[in-house]
């Protein structure tokens, strides 16, 4: 059996790798202010401040420390040998996915490796801190360069190509999000609104919208993940994509 797999990923896939996520216990919203280091505002008002959080994010990211855990290796697993496409839209920064070997990654949040004009928005593949100093050199404006991060207060990217993975998937999966920020809290009912198709939720624990899948699988993004899809790799010879975990 084939058909189109679309899989949102949120911080939780990432803990295992050495990875702090944003919400929730231990969160790094709960030490941080978030209008001071991750607002459109405070890029305008003190970039220095954004910058310096977001460089050691990527340090961090870039360390010996940080590596894809088991759940990035099987979803690579997934794309490789299954019949049909498989898209991940990931809500996180890092590019552990890719690591891992997946190459259909929409990063509707940005990406800690690279960086953008604040002028004409030419992104450039970044792997060092940025500095007020760097400029873009392509547009002859010398304006300065930023993350390629979405702030507080801006738009997710990659929205028409979100659109489109999901009014074309025949299962959709949500795994280590909360689901409380839009438009991704939404996916779901994208999918669930045509005939057909199937959504699951893997989750440490419950989301906000745990209630609206078709079922729900909890545990450890490393641990319940690989079961996932070795039992749906496994049911891709039958007749219907249920019931694929033990």
């Amino acid at each position: 059996m084939s058909g189109s797999i679309v899989i949102l990923t949120g911080a939780g896939i990432s803990k295992a790798s050495g990875l702090e996520t944003f919400s929730g216990d231990g969160g790094i919203w709960n030490t941080h202010e978030v209008d001071k280091i991750a607002s459109a505002e405070a890029l305008a008002k003190n970039p220095t401040q954004v910058l310096s959080f977001y460089d050691d994010m990527r340090r961090k990211l870039l360390s010996d420390e940080v590596s894809p855990n088991a759940a990035h290796h099987a979803l690579a697993r997934l794309e490789a040998e299954w019949a049909g496409q498989v898209v991940i839209i990931t809500q996180n920064i890092d590019n552990l996915h890719e690591r891992a070997g997946n190459t259909h990654v929409i990063h509707s949040h940005g990406e800690l490796t690279k960086a953008r004009c604040t002028s004409c928005g030419h992104v450039f593949s970044w792997w060092r801190d940025i500095d007020t100093n760097d400029l873009c050199g392509v547009c002859g404006e010398d304006a300065p360069l930023r993350p390629h991060i979405v702030l507080f207060g801006e738009s997710p990217l990659e929205l028409g190509k979100t659109e489109d993975a999901l009014g074309h998937c025949d299962l959709f999966v949500s795994i280590g999000s909360s689901l409380t920020v839009h438009p991704a809290a939404g996916f779901v009912d994208a999918v669930n609104s045509r005939d057909n198709t199937r959504t699951v939720e893997l989750n440490q624990e419950p989301s906000a919208r745990s209630e609206v899948f078709d079922e729900g699988y909890f545990g450890a993004a490393e641990d319940i993940v690989p079961i996932f899809v070795s039992g749906l790799l496994a049911a891709a010879k039958q007749p219907s994509l249920r019931h694929v975990m033990a």
